[in-house]
Parts: C-alpha cells; structure tokens; sequence
C-alpha cells in the first residue's frame, strides 16, 4: 500500500508541474517537457531537459572546453584517468551513458562535468592529488553531478523562475516595477536555495558510493576534501597578497570542511557498500604517473617568470612592469598594477591582410580616431600606438593602443588607468617584445613534476632551496605532497618535488 501512496503522490506532483507548464505554454507560447525520472532518487521531478537534450549539450559543449583550456598531451596519463572513471561510471546510477574523461592542460585547481557524461579534471588538481583513490574521489564527485542530473535540474529551476516572472510582467504590470523585481528575485531565490551545498553533499554521497562499489575506500573522499580544503587556504592567501580573487575547486568549503558532520554522515552511508576488498590506494602507481607532469604554466599558452613572459611556440617574449600581477588565459595577457589602477593587455592574432600595423589599428580595429599616433619600430619590427577615447574597466578613457607585426601575428597592446594613461609602462612593455633567443628558450620551457625518494635528514626547506617556484615555495611544496603546513617527508617516502 504504501508504495501504492507514494507512486499516487509522485504522479500527483508530476501532474502538478505539467498543468502549470501547461498553462505557461499556453499564454507564453512556451512548449515544455515538464516531468522526468530522477535516475537517482527515482523520484519524479520538473525537468525542462530531456535526456537526449542533456546528451546533445554535453556533445556540443566538449569541443569548447577542450579548445578553451587544451588538452594534456600525455597519453599515458589521459588512457589512465579514462580507465579509472569507466570503472566507477560501470557502477553508477547512469551505467548506459559513454562517459568521457578529459586531463585539461590547466594548473587550476579544478574539475567538473557537462551534462551526459563529459567530465574534466586539470592536471593542476591531479599534482595536490596522491593516490589513485583520492583521484577516483574526484571523479565520483562529478560522475555524482552527471547521475543525479544537478545541470538539468538546476537549469530547469531558473528556466522555470524566469519564466515565471516574464508570464506575471505580463498579467501583473506592478511586478515589472523595481520593487516587483526584487520581491521576485528574493522568491526565485528561495527557489533556487540549496542548488549549492546540497548538490555537493549529494555527489559527496554518491561519490563515495561509486567508491565503495569499485574496491576504494570511501573514506577518501574525506581525504581528498581535506587536501583541497588545504590548498584553498593557502591560495585565499595569495590572493589577498596580490589583490585578486581566489582559484580554488568548487568554492564551497567555506561552508563544506572536511570535519562538517553532513559531509561524515552522507560519505558514511558508502559503508553498506563495502566489501572485504575495499582498501584500494594505489599511491605509488599514482606518484609514478606523474612524474614528469607539467607544473604550473602551460608550455602551449606560455610561461610567466617574475614579470616576464615567454612563449615557445609563438617564439616570443616580452617583459612587464615590475610587481604588477600578470593574468595568462588562452586568449590574452593582461597585467593589473599592484593598486590596481591601471591594466595593459596583450593578444596575438593573424594579421590576416593589414598591409601594415597602421592599418591593421585604424581598419582592423575600427579605432577611427587615434591621435597622437606614430609609428614604431620594436627590435626591428614594424609598429604602429596611439590614444583612442575608449570604454575601458575604469569607464571611458584615453586608452593607449599599439598593434606590432611579429612573423604572421599582429600583437595588439591596450593599456588603461583610473587616473590617465600608463604612458610610460605601456609603452616599455610594447618596446620588449622580441623574438626569443637562444639562452631564454629554456625560460619557455615548464616546469615538471619529479618524483623522488625522501632520505634521512631530507626536508622541505631544502628542497624549497632548490625549487624554481617563485612563490612560497616550502609551503606549495608541502601542500602537493599533503604534509601541509608543517610536515616533513619520512625516510624512504616518495614525494613531489618541483624541477
């Protein structure tokens, strides 16, 4: 009788939203799937996604990501993460899905999942991590996100809160006022509330479940918590030193530490899961592959050292003002001062038919009034600055531009202040750009991952020493070997240290 009860409820519930949706629909012209099956919870829940849809965006989105971080070049590595995702995907609620497992050429500290199956982790999460089963936990964290459908569901909420505003703007014209808007805002809040820390909670669960299905001990999901929840203390920091915002996985440990009780009662519930084979670690296959890993800095998108810059592919280098934070993303540099009130900015593309850098800035650009413009010539190469009245982040602003010609790429500088333009550190920086030169090919190289073995006396002061990391390197060494922030390595202990 009682699953009689629950079956009628759920069908009542899913009845529910299609009669709305159904309304929508009518007045707003909106044609909606409004009910699917939670794979799950086996509940039925609002769903404005049908799984062929979920499928499709997953498809469509992996070429994005891959082209917008790249992918690792290291096949060994890639074949490892793929074999070790399909094992805990074969026993997840969405077994039937072709999941795919991609290493980003990123040293962020980060990993997630597109809908349908396509999951990410960065090589830069992969080095804070030392043992198969703390990577497994990673992966059966966003495995959990594609099973329980946190996109879809999430996506669903806000479509269904929009367009419930745009129906009421329309029926209730006081609810287009600005007081309207906030009211809804605070209700599609509360419709919203919990799309956070709850969806986390629940891919911890059901990440320690696929854990203790696939002989891991689910407890590593606790461990590689507590690792993460390390390096986002440690990187809070430097960001506050350096007057920027914090890179760290997921950013809800503020409110999700690895001691929280939700987070001990939903990774305990992996228990009934275990079997007398549930103690696979794996550190030292695990160490073993990374050895040799890159560290840091892309060597595809350049490599940043102190304020200089040097890229092996483009063949390129160039120098910023001194202290200033440089930024390197895959489609620019851009370089904010210590105040933060002036920025310059810097990307190559193809020249394409410019016949010169004047033409390229004037045509190209479509900066129809320069002034103060002239040509350059950069280490023997041809370039064209000026001022142009321009939107900038500080407002509209004289904003000093520059375009040189380098091989077939056309550099395009951009320098703003709050206060004026940064004449002078704008224009050392487009006057150092140059071809690299043979003793600075090595600089363009990055930095690698080398495993070694720890003897009596070794510590990480030592190995600090020695390190080329520029930035706290005793710390960043303990934080990726989890002796953070006192250890010290044990004699015969394989740790990570940076070359």
């Amino acid at each position: 009788m009682s699953a009689v009860l629950y079956d009628n409820r759920r069908m009542r519930t899913c009845w529910r939203w299609t009669l709305l949706l159904l309304l929508l629909a009518i007045v707003g012209g909106v044609l909606i799937t409004a009910c699917a099956v939670n794979p799950v919870s086996g509940r039925s829940e609002l769903a404005l996604l049908s799984e062929a849809d979920e499928l499709r965006l997953g498809r469509e989105n992996d070429a994005a990501i891959r082209k917008q971080y790249g992918v690792y070049p290291d096949t060994r590595l890639q074949t490892y993460v793929q074999q070790v995702g399909e094992r805990l995907a074969a026993r997840s609620h969405r077994a039937q899905l072709k999941y795919s497992f991609t290493v980003l050429d990123s040293p962020q500290v980060n990993a997630f999942a597109l809908p349908g199956g396509y999951v990410y982790i960065t090589r830069g999460i992969m080095a804070h991590l030392n043992s198969e089963a703390e990577l497994a936990a990673v992966l059966g964290h966003e495995i959990g996100h594609v099973t329980a459908r946190h996109s879809v569901r999430q996506y669903s909420a806000a479509a269904a809160a929009n367009i419930g505003f745009t129906l009421g703007a329309i029926l209730i014209p006081e609810i287009g006022s600005r007081g309207g808007q906030e009211l809804f805002n605070v209700i599609g809040g509360a419709l919203l509330s919990g799309y956070g820390r709850d969806h986390e909670l629940e891919a911890d669960r059901l990440g320690a479940e696929y854990l203790a299905r696939t002989d891991y001990d689910p407890q590593a999901m606790i461990k590689v918590i507590a690792v993460l929840k390390n390096q986002e203390v440690f990187e809070k920091a430097q960001a506050a030193r350096e007057g920027r915002e914090p890179r760290t996985y997921h950013g809800v440990f503020a409110s999700h530490p690895s001691a929280d009780q939700r987070l001990q009662q939903v990774v305990g519930e992996a228990e009934k899961y275990r079997s007398a084979h549930n103690g696979r670690v794996e550190r030292a296959a695990y160490l073993k592959l990374l050895d040799g890993v890159a560290f840091g800095d892309s060597e595809a998108q350049g490599i940043r050292r102190g304020s200089a810059f040097y890229h092996k592919g483009l063949g390129f280098a160039l120098r910023f003002p001194d202290g200033w934070q440089i930024e390197n993303t895959p489609e620019r540099l851009l370089a904010v001062s210590p105040a933060r009130d002036a920025l310059l900015q810097v990307e190559a593309t193809p020249k394409g038919s410019a016949r010169s850098p004047q033409e390229y800035l004037v045509a190209t650009m479509k900066l129809q009034s320069l002034r103060e413009d002239r040509a350059l010539t950069v280490n023997g190469l041809p370039a064209y600055a000026g001022v142009n009245r321009m939107q900038t982040p500080f407002g509209l602003r004289d904003a000093q531009v520059a375009t040189v010609f380098f091989r077939d790429y056309a550099f395009r500088f951009f320098g703003a202040a709050r206060d004026g333009t940064p004449t002078q550190p704008f224009l050392a920086t487009v006057m150092s750009l140059h071809a690299l030169k043979p003793d600075e090919r090595r600089l363009a190289e990055a930095l690698r991952i080398d495993l070694v073995t720890a003897r009596a006396g070794d510590n990480y002061a030592q190995f600090a020493r020695r390190s080329p990391l520029q930035h706290e390197p005793e710390a960043m060494l303990r934080l990726i070997n989890d002796q953070y922030p006192q250890g010290e390595p044990a004699p015969g202990q394989l740790i990570k240290i940076i070359r």
